[in-house]
């Protein structure tokens, strides 16, 4: 794996940042391309597991109002070479206490680049260190 370029990661941080941008808008057309268009590509969300761009573009579709507004707490971008990247970002959506989390794993294929999978969650309101899960 060669070391990945300053160069490498501004274009992640410009997509990762569009994403955003396309996310509060509810631009439908721009988030589905920022997926990869293949059945392999997974998005593990809050309350759904969408398989494939189409499951994934169906749910964007059927989403009332897009995804609820959040402010972006902090950011990871961690590269693998040129060619892969994993963004990690900690979120705080409008009106709610707790911390939600996203991780997309991006790959530059022949079409640019693209998020092959992601995930998202709302942390629980206490870690399992204090009370572990049932």
């Amino acid at each position: 794996m060669q070391p990945a370029t300053e160069k490498t990661l501004t274009e992640v941080t410009l997509l990762s940042d569009a994403y955003e941008r396309a996310l509060a808008d509810n631009n439908l057309e721009a988030l589905d391309c920022f997926f990869y268009n293949g059945a392999e590509t997974v998005r593990y969300g809050v309350g759904e597991n969408l398989y494939g761009a189409d499951e994934i573009a169906a749910f964007r579709r059927a989403r009332r109002g897009g995804s609820p507004p959040r402010t972006v707490i902090r950011r990871v971008i961690t590269l693998l070479g040129n060619n892969a990247a994993v963004i990690s970002l900690e979120f705080k959506r409008d009106n709610s206490s707790r911390i939600g989390r996203q991780q997309q794993t991006w790959y530059r294929s022949s079409q640019g680049w693209k998020i092959v999978a992601a995930h998202v969650s709302l942390m629980a309101e206490q870690s399992e260190a204090v009370q572990p899960a049932s």
